[in-house]
């Protein structure tokens, strides 16, 4: 019985040295989810340059974990094949919301910021003077189911009783309805046509085809310069509340099985990105950004996630958008 037990005891010891070693392995390591293809036609977009940065930043062996969409991606994240992804404002509301997945980092936008604000503009002489006078009104979005165009602004006004929607619909096709239910006339422009997106939205409600345009709260900076369809700025108006940030595209990982000494070494590493000599060309090349911020999840995702989680049939939406 002695030596018995003293046998199970040495394979004990052995199975836990070596579980011990495994798990120093995955340490040492850090895996990126990231679309990666055969060939770039553009060296500087090459992720291995990223990856390469990493390693000389870090310490660590950096490997590129190769997947095929954003939900890909967030199920690497999920079953510990990868360490971090960069996921986009949708996908990452999934992420977050769906599996308890957790924001470290965000691309910056030009101007340094991590997130962009959904806002709503009527003309200086309009009878519009809050969000509860716009039903029955003619309304001009960016597209369909665009971030600060739709999503964002059916989202908070739903969620604020200022649109009453039936609990029995979890259909994402059913906004539509919501929307000319709502409005009086409502033009959501396919690309191409010549409303689409921010400049387009906001010239439909200059040359009056609409009477609010949802938008970003920096449309006239944004769209009017060199504009002949721009009135001077004095002759537009804000609405308030904001229905929220739009958030950059952020860096996600798994603390539920990550270190946070590793993440603090990745989170470095990626920040020493905006200064270190080579960073910039990689920012840009690579991440398509001119910087990286250190920010929260909640901060981050906490006010879209606010408004978007109330649109019907959001979350099947996003299943199938980001399975692609």
């Amino acid at each position: 019985m002695a030596k018995f037990l003293s046998f199970m005891a040495t394979i004990l010891i052995i199975a836990t040295a070596f579980t011990g070693c495994l798990n120093q392995v995955d340490e040492d390591i850090i895996k990126i989810a990231y679309k990666t293809q055969d060939d770039y036609n553009d060296a500087s977009a090459n992720p291995q340059l990223l990856a390469d940065f990493i390693t000389a930043q870090s310490g660590f062996t950096v490997e590129l974990y190769p997947i095929s969409s954003d939900i890909a991606a967030i199920e690497a994240l999920r079953f510990g094949h990868a360490d971090i992804a960069f996921l986009d404002g949708g996908a990452a509301f999934i992420a977050w919301k769906q599996h308890g997945l957790d924001v470290i980092l965000a691309n910056q936008n030009s101007d340094g910021s991590t997130f962009y604000t959904a806002q709503a503009w009527v003309l200086e002489n309009s009878s519009i003077q809050s969000l509860e006078d716009l039903e029955g009104k003619n309304s001009c979005h960016t597209g369909w189911l665009k971030s600060a165009g739709m999503l964002m602004p059916m989202g908070y006004m739903i969620n604020n009783g200022l649109i009453e929607v039936s609990e029995e619909i979890d259909e994402i096709d059913s906004l539509r309805t919501i929307i000319e239910n709502h409005f009086g006339t409502a033009t959501i422009p396919e690309k191409g046509d010549l409303y689409y997106g921010y400049s387009g939205g906001f010239r439909c409600m200059t040359e009056g085809v609409g009477d609010v345009a949802f938008v970003k709260s920096t449309s006239y900076e944004d769209h009017c310069e060199g504009n002949d369809w721009c009135l001077d700025r004095s002759e537009y108006r804000l609405l308030s509340p904001a229905f929220g940030r739009v958030p950059s595209h952020p860096m996600m990982i798994n603390m539920e099985i990550m270190s946070q000494e590793k993440m603090d070494i990745i989170a470095d590493a990626f920040l020493a990105l905006n200064s270190a000599e080579g960073g910039s060309e990689i920012l840009e090349g690579v991440l398509n950004t001119p910087g990286i911020s250190e920010v929260t999840t909640e901060g981050h995702l906490g006010s879209y996630s606010d408004a978007i989680g109330t649109i019907p049939g959001i979350a099947n939406f996003f299943d199938e958008k980001y399975d692609s």
